[in-house]
């Protein structure tokens, strides 16, 4: 069974992973209602690439 020579040092198991990471969402801001929504899905007002989709209640 292969065991490793030397102890991984902080900073280089910092190195390996440090691509692990919380990425914060991407939002796209509505030019016509002013609101942030994420990509490809309809926002509260029920508005879909400048579009009503959904009718309100």
């Amino acid at each position: 069974m292969a065991t490793p020579a030397r102890r991984t040092s902080k900073a280089r198991k910092g190195m390996r992973r440090g691509h692990i990471k919380l990425q914060t969402p991407n939002l796209s801001l509505d030019p016509r209602t002013g609101e942030y929504t994420l990509p490809h899905h309809v926002s509260l007002s029920g508005m879909y690439k400048g579009r009503k989709v959904l009718k309100n209640k």
